[in-house]
């Protein structure tokens, strides 16, 4: 048995999520029913995370365990041949059968972006949050390494939908590094500024990037404190953060894992 993983990235638009759903159209879906065509097997694809609707991944990765005689460039070619053009493979390889995109996940790097300008160009605003009004960027760039560490992040977390989950949830994450910065966005007739929100951590609870960036622009509008960070962990208290920003700005950027040398040689069956 061979253990193949890819490495995607789609734009979430028009998609119920990554993870399978009957009836709606997801980003899993779609993969299972293309490596279905190709092997002939419907496989168990695993992702390193499972995006909301909407959101979008420019380094998603996944791996599935197939029989199938197909190289890795053959997998590849053949999945951006019959996926819609909102999927890409951007690679291929075969790696040790313990490797587990999820489990084996060493960190995960997330960018939402909020863009500035009064009129958004229209190549953009799939992916970018429209803020146009003030907000103090210093105090938002200083709340954010409140964020930095490990916490209890039960108030920046969205509900499962289930009291009895919630309560036996771990809800203790570890931040690795939140930043804020100022890109410059020129594009089409319009220059203005947009806001990046980088955050970098080991796992993420449900909606929890939305709410901590949407925790930080109650701040830059002055509803919320700095030093009111602190006393939102400990309230725990999902009501009490702020708005769950929307999805259309967030982005899994990049998957980072222990060892590399893990991958086989491409092609072969092993």
């Amino acid at each position: 048995m061979r253990n193949i993983k890819l490495t995607i990235a789609y734009d979430g638009t028009h998609f119920c999520g990554w993870q399978s759903q009957p009836g709606q159209s997801t980003v899993q879906g779609a993969l299972t029913d293309v490596l279905e065509k190709l092997t002939q097997h419907r496989l168990l694809i695993y992702a390193a995370g499972r995006t909301d609707a909407g959101v979008h991944a420019a380094g998603q990765v996944v791996n599935f365990k197939t029989q199938s005689p197909l190289t890795t460039e053959e997998f590849l070619r053949a999945c951006n041949a019959l996926l819609p053009a909102s999927i890409r493979v951007n690679a291929a390889e075969e790696v040790g059968p313990d490797f587990h995109s999820r489990w084996n996940a060493l960190a995960k790097t997330y960018r939402y972006r909020i863009f500035r300008g009064l009129v958004v160009p229209p190549f953009c605003w799939r992916y970018v949050h429209h803020d146009p009004h003030d907000l103090d960027f210093d105090a938002m760039a200083e709340a954010a390494r409140h964020f930095v560490g490990e916490h209890d992040f039960t108030t920046f977390a969205a509900s499962t939908g289930s009291e009895e989950d919630d309560r036996e949830r771990a809800t203790i994450r570890t931040i690795y590094s939140f930043e804020l910065l100022r890109n410059q966005h020129n594009d089409y007739e319009h220059a203005a500024e947009e806001w990046v929100c980088v955050v970098r951590g080991k796992s993420f609870l449900r909606y929890m990037v939305r709410k901590m960036v949407g925790t930080l622009v109650d701040v830059g509008r002055g509803k919320l404190a700095v030093a009111d960070l602190p006393a939102l962990f400990e309230l725990r208290d999902r009501s009490k953060s702020g708005p769950t920003m929307p999805p259309q700005g967030l982005c899994l950027e990049n998957v980072e894992y222990p060892d590399p040398a893990n991958s086989l040689p491409s092609g072969g069956i092993k």
